[in-house]
């Protein structure tokens, strides 16, 4: 929602000045520039990525327009469910969790925090490592490490479409300028005619220089902002589901695994120790 504000603000604010200062509207309307400039970018765009970059960057663009759903009412579910959990592999045993690791869908502990278990990567995440747990074979160490290598390739696979994004950005400005070179090179072919004639041809050229600039740093480039953006805060969720299970398999009590956890967040979602506490009284009623 706040992309589209933004957009707002920018085509409000650019045009609407050029309409204050007596300048035409109609005249930066030049379809054909947007072809050549869009089509160049498009094209290169095509060109400079494999496959699975291109499927990455289409699947995860839309998400730039939606809202986070990362805030702190999900941190105090994932907090109070990593409690939970916790605590009852303490009074039960690991083998306790066993059916609610192996089938999450339809776990009555999971089925109590709905945000968490409609987001399939957190809930895969929680339950492959509760699931080495369960086996018994690894140490803390071991599962660190993992754990650490797992949240390094998410981010990286995560980075491919904020990264295409940010070239494609990039090269709009510079088919904006071929745009006008090819504006420019017609107007030379038309010296016959008269200036009042010329002058629009050469403000026609222009226009590709502008519209390059334009949607470069005030449309596509900041898409690429959001994307890391994005990819940072479900990084971090990953983050406290780590700290959290590995202060458990280092022997801490569950509400000090968690308040590991809660420790790595940061200050706009943390809630306050008091907060979470009242919060996983009442889930757990």
């Amino acid at each position: 929602m706040l992309v589209i504000v933004g957009y707002v603000v920018i085509l409000g604010a650019i045009f609407g000045g050029y309409a204050a200062a007596g300048g035409h509207l109609g005249g930066l309307w030049q379809p054909l520039e947007v072809v050549m400039i869009f089509g160049g970018a498009v094209g290169a765009f095509v060109v400079g990525n494999d496959a699975k970059s291109l499927k990455a960057t289409l699947k995860d663009l839309p998400n730039a327009f939606k809202g986070s759903h990362v805030n702190k009412a999900m941190y105090m579910d994932l907090l109070a469910l990593l409690f939970e959990i916790l605590t009852k592999i303490r009074k039960e045993g690991l083998m306790s969790i066993e059916k609610d690791v192996e089938d999450p869908e339809s776990s009555a502990l999971f089925g109590k925090y709905p945000k968490i278990q409609h987001d399939h990567h957190v809930v895969e995440f929680i339950c492959d490592y509760l699931r080495l747990m369960v086996s018994g074979n690894m140490d803390a160490f071991q599962v660190e490490n993992l754990m650490d290598n797992e949240i390094e390739t998410h981010h990286q696979e995560g980075h491919v479409a904020a990264h295409c994004i940010a070239k494609l950005g990039d090269a709009l400005p510079a088919f904006g300028i071929v745009a006008a070179v090819m504006g420019v090179v017609h107007t030379m072919e038309s010296l016959h005619l008269p200036p009042t004639e010329l002058g629009v041809l050469i403000g026609h050229a222009l226009v590709g220089t502008f519209l390059g600039i334009l949607l470069a740093y005030g449309f596509v480039g900041p898409l690429a902002g959001v994307l890391e953006a994005k990819l940072e805060e479900s990084s971090k969720v990953f983050q406290t589901i780590k700290v959290t299970l590995l202060a458990s398999l280092n022997g801490y009590a569950p509400a000090i695994a968690v308040e590991f956890g809660r420790k790595v967040l940061y200050s706009t979602e943390r809630p306050s120790f008091s907060e979470l506490e009242d919060y996983v009284k009442q889930a757990k009623k």
